[in-house]
């Protein structure tokens, strides 16, 4: 059997669209179909439904890819990894949200680019979640922390760790506004504070007043930057409130540059996902990070 209309097999299989296996194989989508044709004329059996919207997978093709996969994976992992240059470090491509990646995962990777015979070079690069678990699907990236599960058998996610919520502003800015008292649907009399947030559609303030006072906040965005980080320096600054992770406010409400102005019984939480390609933690670098990154999320919680 042609290895490679296997490793087109499985690509589709773990992609669930031809259309999306030929942009990851290089491949235009008739060649895809037509390697899926011969290789089901092979076997005498079809190996995937049509529909509307990609493929599934009949049983036979379940069982195919159950089989085939994991030796698939191996093979380029060897091929990847090469036979002459032992000595050479692998490379690391790591996506993720800027501060996040930035505050924990990357000083955690840190650890892991010495010169111990099992280390490995690092790259970074940041984006949103659609972005990065795109990058990571095309195989611009090895291995992605992400605030969203993907879908589908291409990618595969594990918890990682949730991030809570805080509603801040400045001492000052705390002060103008005073005790207020929950309004009778149970979010604050806060319409006229000015609002910092990361994006035009106030996405952190928004999940916040949905999911602390179901209802949505009146005032709109007077600060946009994008960037948490920036947005903490405005809240330090008076500009307004702000509603930020705590692992990226605990120093400043510590110092007490910003107050906590409202403390929910059960407050808001984010869960981050870390994720790779399906069959990618054969790799070694990749799964030593993968589980040093878990074992460090352990602290972060």
């Amino acid at each position: 059997m042609d290895l490679a209309l296997l490793r087109t097999f499985v690509t589709v299989h773990r992609a669930g669209s031809f259309t999306r296996a030929a942009a990851l194989l290089g491949l235009s989508q008739p060649a895809v179909t037509s390697q899926i044709r011969t290789l089901e004329r092979q076997l005498g059996r079809p190996l995937f439904l049509r529909q509307a919207r990609g493929v599934t997978p009949t049983s036979i093709g379940d069982e195919l890819a159950h089989k085939a996969a994991p030796h698939l994976d191996a093979l380029v992992e060897i091929a990847e990894t090469g036979l002459d240059d032992e000595s050479s470090l692998r490379t690391l491509h790591l996506a993720g949200p800027p501060e996040f990646t930035a505050e924990r995962a990357l000083p955690a990777l840190t650890e892991l680019t010495g010169d111990d015979g099992q280390g490995f070079a690092l790259r970074a690069s940041f984006g949103n979640a659609e972005e990065t678990l795109e990058g990571l699907a095309a195989g611009h990236h090895d291995l992605a922390i992400s605030t969203a599960r993907p879908r589908g058998a291409l990618l595969t996610a594990t918890p990682l760790c949730d991030e809570e919520h805080v509603l801040v502003g400045s001492p000052g800015r705390a002060e103008k506004i005073g005790r207020w008292k929950p309004r009778r649907q149970g979010a604050p009399a806060l319409e006229d504070v000015p609002v910092i947030e990361v994006h035009e559609s106030l996405p952190f303030v928004s999940r916040y007043w949905a999911s602390v006072f179901d209802s949505r906040p009146a005032a709109p965005g007077t600060v946009i930057v994008p960037d948490l980080r920036a947005v903490l320096a405005c809240a330090v600054a008076g500009a307004g409130l702000a509603v930020l992770p705590r692992y990226l406010c605990a120093d400043a409400l510590a110092r007490g540059e910003i107050v906590a102005l409202h403390e929910p019984a059960v407050p808001p939480l984010r869960t981050y996902f870390l994720v790779v390609r399906t069959g990618t933690l054969a790799m070694p670098h990749i799964a030593r990070a993968h589980e040093w990154l878990l074992r460090a999320a352990s602290d972060w919680c």
